[in-house]
């Protein structure tokens, strides 16, 4: 696109509103208009410029403020929703079909409706991550198309300007002085003095303080730009790991999220207060009845040797042993275990045994393992019981048969078939806690003798790598909330005109009343010709000056 050429002979780019050598205004609405507008300082910009190709209309799509608002709506909104129900982390379940139950029989169909809508995992959906790349998109091009040319205006900019530009600032004045040498002379004097940076050429004074504070919105973009960074990095696999493992007492996992690193809970250990023990909380006790005073879990951690495969437990290597209690976690790797809950007296197995109804002879005990029962067990004088079905937390009977709430063995039931050498094909009875049902009457029965219950302690694993880097986000965004917020850009502008006229105008990008106070000093201290606030002025249709109201 051809150049811009303005009457003192400098061409400007494209788009340029004010001349980048004189300040004289190069379009009809910046001619026509009472005031310029300095937030760009008149400097062409990439989005008002270009808007012919593909890449111009994404640049200027990106770079609008609206769609940088509405963007950001639209995070903050669907934000809110996901916190509406509990995500999936914090959901009881480890498949998709226990996580839709659970919202299902906890909030209906409003639950229903949130996992199929993807909401119970909104933060790591595909669209959520890329609401949050359009965001910093929208930041980095919003950015990149306004602070380009306002540096190189704000470094280019000459100390004497056109008439025209002075008089279309909003702090204008103009008039005759007693010695417009010496008033210009101790105006350079005291704005030094008001730490300005002062500047003269051919009888023209630019004086200039708190530039710093223009790019205080670029600094705090920059900051939230790494932020963003940040937050798309935990969708990375090993920059951020936040799960959770259930572990009963002498099991054995791999740790979910730390890939060849396996843990053993040995023991799970929990005190609690006594009245007799502390009298502080006795009242309390009455009240609740117990209090936890200590949880914790004694783990193993093993990982898997160099030269091996992994999830060979056999030949697992040995890391170290450790009590994980809260506030105190397992420290591994970059990894940490928190100690964050706990379930006690699950039922680990159930032992049986088989009996004649009419004698009440025992033909020996079975234990069934509620975690991996098998199928047969041979017992005494050539009897046998078999495991026809288990039920891990039986919930009653629907369409005439039984159903089961969850794999956890929190109500078992069994379905048993009972051979023995009087019977050789066998009785069938089911048999629940407290209930057994029999299709026929039989002549023997499987009777409960034991039950063996163990612990099981809630851990948490997180590793997070984007922490620092979300830290160093926040304290950018931080500096340049207080860079744009407590300072502010101030420029004043003297000309000497014919004889001893004087021509002052002023500008700053925000607290004008402190601007206008160091003004004040500046007037008295020179002599210099009285100024006006023309925002504070009544201008009549013809744009000359009235009377203000």
């Amino acid at each position: 696109m051809s150049k811009i050429k303005c009457q003192c002979g400098h061409e400007n780019p494209f788009g340029t509103v004010l001349c980048e050598q004189c300040g004289r205004p190069l379009t009809e609405e910046a001619k026509n208009s009472k005031l310029i507008d300095m937030r760009y300082e008149g400097s062409a910009r990439r989005s008002q410029t270009y808007k012919r190709s593909i890449v111009d209309k994404i640049w200027n799509f990106f770079s609008s403020v609206k769609v940088g608002i509405n963007i950001i709506i639209a995070v903050l909104v669907t934000s809110a929703i996901g916190t509406i129900f509990p995500q999936k982390l914090f959901v009881p379940a480890t498949t998709e079909a226990d996580i839709f139950a659970y919202y299902e029989k906890h909030y209906g169909f409003a639950g229903t409706l949130y996992y199929k809508l993807g909401f119970y995992d909104m933060y790591n959906s595909w669209w959520f991550i890329i609401l949050i790349g359009m965001l910093g998109t929208s930041i980095i091009i919003a950015s990149v198309d306004r602070v380009i040319p306002l540096y190189k205006s704000l470094k280019k900019q000459r100390t004497k300007r056109h008439t025209s530009f002075l008089k279309k600032q909003r702090i204008y004045a103009e008039g005759v002085v007693a010695d417009s040498n010496s008033s210009f002379d101790k105006a350079v004097e005291k704005l030094k003095e008001l730490r300005y940076n002062v500047k003269t050429e051919e009888g023209a004074l630019l004086a200039e303080k708190g530039r710093f504070s223009r790019w205080g919105p670029y600094v705090n973009h920059t900051g939230l730009i790494i932020f963003l960074f940040a937050v798309l990095l935990r969708t990375l696999p090993g920059f951020y790991v936040d799960e959770q493992v259930w572990l009963r007492e002498g099991e054995t996992r791999a740790i979910p999220g730390a890939p060849g690193y396996y843990l053993k809970n040995n023991d799970f250990i929990i005190e609690t207060y006594s009245k007799e023990e502390d009298a502080t909380f006795g009242q309390a006790i009455d009240r609740v009845g117990t209090i936890v005073k200590n949880y914790q879990s004694d783990v193993t951690l093993f990982k898997d040797p160099e030269d091996g495969l992994p999830g060979q437990s056999e030949k697992m290597e040995f890391v170290k042993d450790y009590s994980i209690t809260v506030n105190k976690p397992l420290n591994f790797d970059g990894f940490n275990v928190y100690q964050m809950d706990y379930r006690l007296n699950e039922l680990k197995s159930m032992t049986f045994q088989l009996k004649d109804k009419a004698t009440d002879k025992s033909f020996g005990e079975f234990t069934v393992d509620l975690l991996n029962p098998e199928r047969l067990y041979e017992l005494n004088e050539g009897a046998i019981v078999e495991l026809l079905e288990f039920y891990p937390d039986f919930d009653g009977v629907e369409d005439g048969e039984p159903v089961t709430k969850s794999p956890i063995p929190n109500n078992p039931a069994f379905i048993f078939n009972m051979v023995t050498p009087a019977k050789p094909e066998g009785e069938k009875s089911f048999v629940a806690i407290r209930q057994t049902l029999e299709t026929n009457v039989n002549d023997y029965e499987v009777k409960f003798v034991s039950a063996e219950t163990r612990d099981i302690t809630g851990l948490v694993v997180r590793k997070d790598k984007t922490l620092y880097l979300l830290l160093l986000g926040g304290i950018i965004f931080m500096i340049g909330v207080a860079q744009g917020s407590y300072w502010n850009h101030r420029r004043i502008w003297i000309q000497k005109g014919e004889g001893n006229e004087l021509v002052l105008a002023g500008h700053t990008n925000k607290n004008w009343f402190g601007l206008k106070k160091e003004l004040d000093k500046v007037k008295i201290y020179a002599d210099l010709p009285q100024y006006e606030d023309r925002q504070e002025t009544k201008f009549n249709d013809d744009g000359k000056k009235g009377d203000k109201s």
